[in-house]
């Protein structure tokens, strides 16, 4: 089953339950997908690869608004998007714990042969493709970073 079926099925469970926040956060994602698929020059269909970008954009600009409502001291906004983040993450593949980034980057380093931070583009390149869903750019490139540094 696609993202796009099991989202319009827990949709449907969501109204049955009048689950107004799982509603929200659920009519928002599908409407993310509704607009990558009737994009110009997209595909009818989108790959399961497009369709966890999209989730992880959803999740990070809701994290973003986390964090400006709460500098703002409106923990009502960030309490209600914090319930659509973890609505949204279930979607998601498991995140790697830092541990497991790390081990995986260093493998990464080994099989591009980077040996300096000037190789962080080949790293970078590598790792988001083999990572895509399981951690965060940001998280890819502060470890990338780190472990070149050491290099």
């Amino acid at each position: 089953m696609s993202l796009k079926q099991t989202i319009e099925e827990d949709l449907k469970n969501a109204m049955k339950a009048k689950d107004k926040d799982a509603l929200r956060a659920l009519r928002a994602v599908k409407s993310l997908i509704l607009l990558a698929e009737t994009e110009k020059g997209g595909s009818e269909t989108l790959t399961e690869d497009t369709e966890i970008k999209l989730l992880q954009k959803a999740v990070k600009q809701r994290n973003d608004s986390i964090a400006i409502f709460r500098e703002q001291g409106r923990n009502d906004l960030a309490d209600a998007e914090q319930v659509e983040v973890d609505i949204i993450s279930r979607y998601l593949p498991k995140a790697l714990s830092p541990e497991e980034l790390e081990t995986e980057i260093k493998n990464i380093i080994e099989q591009v042969q980077a040996v300096s931070i000037k190789d962080m583009g080949k790293v970078m390149g590598a790792a988001s493709a083999s990572l895509g869903g399981k951690a965060d750019g940001k998280s890819i490139s502060e470890v990338v970073k780190r472990l070149l540094n050491q290099a």
